[in-house]
């Protein structure tokens, strides 16, 4: 049976109910890569409570520095085309201070997998995401107009670097196909822990939206198919009508079925909350949303040939050889690439241009 942890918390009092998740959740951290991944979406101020707030961040590294010495990693791949804008979103959000140092650029390097075909052959994951020994992930409380809620599933969609989160929303093509891409991506790692950030949640056609709903509370688990479950009924869904949990499912991944979740606190239904549409209309039916997926999905390397050498660094590096040499520089395939941008990654001379 899967736990899940509910417990009252404030912004200036949350190390409690994280020092609780810990009890209810205990991992051997010492010695151990420790990674740390926050809900960033965006540049945005921590007072609009779009991205995991600071103070939940802080309290979760002080919580393991206090487990033992271990080598403590924190990052993200925020929004649909991240590469260079890491740093800023969380320079913003307050979320770099409260990293205290241990911030990574999770775009920086990536390593690739075998993926579904349906989608792509080969996906790119963040280094840092792949090399981790415990993988700590704090997700938001949240709503989101194509999966009607983010949470602990979704979050891990920022495990992806570089432009493939827009290709990926191109190539799926529904909502319903998007759901399904989501769980599959979060099985590429499943994270070993998950506390939610739901002092301050969101309703409304999130995942950026102003309707802001004070919750006062903490959410912990270690099964994020039975944390998005009870986050769902918080929010008066039904689990079972959630594409992206059906499939979690499917894939041995966790169980969203009530009698199999043992609730630790005290779980309420959230009056009058507002939800998305369950078929995903708010941005499938959004021709603003769907061009600009439609213009980031088609972003590609492009050589400079002034500060290119030659040198060939990108060619070999290329996981899916969308690269080769033609006059005496590297030239893209745009329908091999699969829009990682290692290749700018790697480049020494930085000639590497994205258009």
């Amino acid at each position: 049976m899967h736990r899940v942890m509910i417990h009252p918390a404030t912004y200036e009092n949350c190390r409690q109910a994280v020092e609780r998740a810990f009890e209810l959740f205990p991992s051997d951290i010492t010695g151990r890569k420790v990674v740390i991944k926050p809900n960033v979406l965006r540049t945005s101020k921590a007072n609009e409570h779009i991205v995991t707030n600071p103070a939940v961040l802080r309290a979760v590294i002080d919580v393991v520095e206090t487990q033992g010495p271990a080598e403590i990693v924190v990052g993200d791949n925020p929004g649909l085309f991240n590469y260079g804008d890491n740093e800023n979103s969380f320079e913003q959000t307050g979320l770099m201070e409260a990293a205290k140092g241990y911030y990574k650029n999770f775009g920086d390097t990536s390593q690739h997998l075998d993926f579904n075909p349906g989608y792509m052959k080969r996906i790119g994951v963040s280094t840092e995401i792949m090399e981790a020994d415990v993988l700590i992930s704090l997700p938001k409380f949240k709503t989101h107009g194509l999966t009607v809620m983010t949470g602990a599933i979704k979050n891990s969609y920022g495990i992806l670097p570089g432009g493939q989160k827009a290709r990926l929303h191109k190539l799926a093509g529904t909502p319903e196909r998007f759901h399904e891409l989501v769980a599959e991506v979060f099985r590429l790692r499943v994270p070993d822990m998950f506390i939610m950030d739901a002092v301050v949640g969101m309703e409304g056609n999130g995942p950026a939206s102003p309707d802001l709903r004070e919750i006062g509370l903490l959410l912990a688990a270690d099964n994020g198919v039975a944390m998005d479950a009870v986050v769902a009924r918080m929010m008066g869904l039904e689990p079972a009508r959630l594409r992206f949990l059906q499939k979690a499912k499917e894939l041995g991944l966790g169980d969203f079925d009530e009698g199999a979740i043992e609730i630790v606190g005290k779980m309420e239904v959230l009056p009058d909350f507002k939800v998305p549409p369950l078929g995903g209309e708010a941005i499938a039916a959004n021709a603003q949303i769907q061009e600009m997926m439609q213009a980031k999905s088609q972003v590609r390397p492009t050589a400079d040939r002034e500060l290119c050498t030659g040198c060939q660094a990108c060619v070999d590096q290329c996981p899916v050889e969308a690269l080769s040499m033609k006059e005496e520089v590297p030239v893209v395939e745009e329908e091999t690439c699969i829009a990682c941008f290692c290749c700018q990654e790697i480049c020494p001379e930085k000639a590497i241009r994205l258009n």
